[in-house]
């Protein structure tokens, strides 16, 4: 159902467990509070979900290393050649305020890139997955190949009621007439795999736990993502990056990242 991998239905299973165990906990206003580290808040659920998703992970296979932002031993020194990296809630502060766009993910990394991928939206109960050359699935379903989307065409996706900042740039300079908000990064690149949105853009550090598993998903239906610069994330050295561009259409991404480049 959600690709030939070994690892690819346990890993669906496990973020769907712990995509649960976030909408349960959400009722209590304890696992919602928490403290401002930099520019991102983090809450009580984001740890209470990196032990739950760790747990089952290495309940998988040992051998196999969990990389998660909510341990920061885990980002230190060299990869592994091979690792989960997760992020057990992407989109806190959707989930902390009430609202639907937040996400539990996976990816198993093998050397510099995804293999597979399971992104679960508790408040939607949707799980998109993708193995690497198998395609991508929506609740066990096949995603079709995404249908070409020339700048200006389709839907600009962002997580405000409107389109603000680079967005708006984007939006008016390439002609966009229409505008989804959405909720997490994660969750707004499997919009634009599934078909509902065909472009993303964002000027803001973003980590390769936020990106690896949806890059995946959206690479397997003929979308594409890269940095704001037009780079691909390679997933090595540091976990951070300046922005990115994802779009239903490689050409669109392209262009968006030559425009802004210049």
């Amino acid at each position: 159902m959600s690709g030939r991998h070994p690892l690819s239905e346990a890993v669906a299973a496990a973020v769907t467990e712990v995509g649960s165990l976030l909408r349960d906990w959400r009722e209590d206003p304890s696992v919602r509070s928490g403290v401002w580290e930099g520019s991102q808040f983090k809450a009580e659920a984001d740890a209470m979900a990196h032990r739950a998703l760790s747990r089952r992970l290495t309940a998988i296979d040992a051998q196999i290393p969990v990389v998660s932002e909510e341990d920061p031993d885990s980002l230190s020194g060299p990869r592994p050649p091979r690792y989960w990296l997760i992020d057990p809630i992407d989109g806190t502060a959707s989930y902390v305020h009430g609202f639907d766009g937040y996400v539990t993910q996976a990816a198993l990394m093998i050397g510099e890139r995804p293999e597979v991928a399971a992104v679960f939206a508790p408040h939607h109960q949707v799980l998109y997955t993708a193995v690497r050359g198998q395609g991508a699935h929506r609740d066990g379903i096949a995603l079709p190949l995404l249908a070409p989307s020339p700048p200006g065409q389709g839907v600009l996706t962002d997580n405000t009621s409107e389109p603000t900042g680079i967005a708006r740039r984007v939006y008016d300079h390439f002609g966009y007439g229409e505008y989804l908000e959405s909720g997490s990064i994660s969750l707004k690149l499997c919009r634009i795999a599934e078909g509902v949105a065909h472009l993303f853009v964002k000027d803001v550090p973003v980590r390769d736990w936020d990106v690896a598993a949806p890059a995946l998903i959206l690479s397997e239906v003929g979308g594409h993502l890269t940095r704001l610069d037009g780079a691909p994330f390679t997933y090595r050295g540091t976990y951070e990056h300046t922005g990115l561009v994802g779009a239903a259409d490689p050409v669109t991404c392209r262009s968006v990242s030559h425009w802004l480049r210049s």
